[in-house]
């Protein structure tokens, strides 16, 4: 039986199942750190991370400060290329490039986060808060799966939401354009890794497919 969600466009496409899907993902902002290697073993992904949610978080209570909203600090994000993207299902993760991020309400500015990047740096000797940049960019149509379980493990998911592309005709396109996207709705420091949730979502270009087909929506 093919069922449809309902709700907010945006809030949608942090929703997903273990049946792969299509979507549209519109101009979204994110506050965003820059990054090379291992995210097991290198600090500045550590460091990132911790200047994310330093800097999120104050732009939560600033938010509701200046307008009385209650926002809430979204999921953690992550772009990954690599120059072979094969290293995505052999785990080869010294490889990769990586963005890390943190999607960010309308009401967070570059000024806004250019005064509580300043101001966070101040308490507490954050390294990556320097790198922080806030960027509102389109990343158009894409596929997107869920895969439960540990990180380590997402190779057979990976192949799955591709193959799921080439069945419909579309093509991944340059890896540096279409970038590998992970959406962590699962927190690794409170979730047993085999309850680990995380939305993988993949680009592609539609100047070089063909014709999709209809597919149900999960």
């Amino acid at each position: 039986m093919t069922t449809t969600m309902t709700g907010d466009p945006v809030e949608l496409l942090y929703r997903a199942t273990t049946t792969p899907r299509l979507v549209e993902v519109p101009a979204l902002t994110f506050l965003c750190v820059d990054g090379h290697g291992d995210p097991n073993t290198s600090p500045a992904y550590a460091e990132a991370i911790q200047a994310l949610y330093a800097v999120s978080y104050a732009a939560k209570f600033a938010v509701k400060k200046e307008t009385g909203q209650d926002v809430k600090v979204s999921a953690l994000e992550g772009l990954w290329w690599a120059d072979d993207v094969s290293t995505f299902l052999t785990g080869d993760k010294s490889a990769w490039d990586w963005t890390m991020m943190i999607r960010q309400p309308a009401a967070v500015t570059a000024e806004l986060v250019e005064r509580l990047a300043a101001e966070v740096a101040d308490k507490k000797p954050l390294p990556a808060v320097a790198k922080l940049r806030l960027v509102t960019f389109e990343e158009g149509p894409a596929a997107q799966v869920l895969h439960v379980g540990p990180y380590a493990a997402e190779g057979p998911t990976i192949e799955r939401l591709h193959a799921f592309l080439r069945d419909q005709g579309l093509a991944l396109g340059d890896p540096e354009e279409h970038k590998h996207h992970e959406i962590y709705l699962g927190d690794p420091r409170r979730a047993a890794p085999e309850k680990l949730r995380t939305i993988i979502r993949q680009p592609y270009a539609p100047s070089l497919s063909r014709h999709p087909r209809a597919t149900p929506r999960a």
